[in-house]
């Protein structure tokens, strides 16, 4: 699964940019000022102006979003130039409970200005870092987030089909599988499907990580 790449650098198409992106469906989106979101494996910390040279190392990485995303190259500037957007997205470090870093999770609005907006999640994580479960667990923490703070009733997600790690990270969190977007992403040269996920609050039920 992998991080949006559409709102930390120059604004860009195509119709998707995440490998498997969350549509939370939610007015207003997150609530500002959360600083840190506690799980068992992991924790979301935001991100702040003064991390823009390592969100650009890692943007600029191929390897950071994998074989199903596009190829980002941008300056230090544009990264923090893209802070200072009015809609730029709530951006958490994925951090392990020593605070290492392993990845990023972004939550932003999907129509800024919209009465309907409804926001979208995606993340990425180190390539040595994967396969522990922090993604399922980053996952699980916007989830029980968004249905604690926000009164939605769907959440949403889209994935490449032949990510079978995003699926499962899916599925893991209580995600089912609702249908296929056709040729809905373009990446390193190709248009390429994409599976719907989506977990409604009656499935959710209660917090599966977040607590306090």
């Amino acid at each position: 699964m992998s991080l949006s790449k559409k709102s930390l650098g120059p604004r860009r198409q195509p119709a998707s940019s995440v490998v498997a992106g969350i549509l939370i469906w939610c007015s207003p989106p997150f609530p500002a000022g959360v600083a840190l979101l506690q799980g068992k494996k992991v924790d979301l910390k935001l991100v702040e102006k003064e991390d823009a040279p390592l969100l650009q190392e890692w943007l600029n990485d191929p390897a950071f979003f994998g074989e199903f995303e596009p190829i980002l190259q941008i300056t230090k500037a544009e990264v923090e130039k893209s802070a200072e957007r009015p809609e730029r997205p709530r951006v958490f470090f994925i951090q392990k409970k020593d605070g290492t870093r392993v990845g990023l999770i972004e939550v932003r609005d999907a129509h800024p200005g919209r009465s309907d907006s409804g926001s979208e999640v995606g993340y990425a994580i180190l390539p040595g870092e994967r396969r522990k479960g922090y993604c399922s667990e980053a996952a699980a923490l916007a989830v029980d987030f968004t249905f604690l703070t926000t009164p939605v009733v769907r959440v949403q997600a889209d994935t490449n089909v032949r990510n079978v790690g995003s699926q499962k990270v899916l599925e893991r969190v209580g995600f089912k599988r609702e249908g296929t977007l056709r040729k809905a992403h373009f990446a390193r040269g190709e248009w390429m499907d994409l599976y719907l996920y989506s977990i409604l609050r009656e499935e959710w039920k209660w917090p599966k990580v977040l607590k306090g």
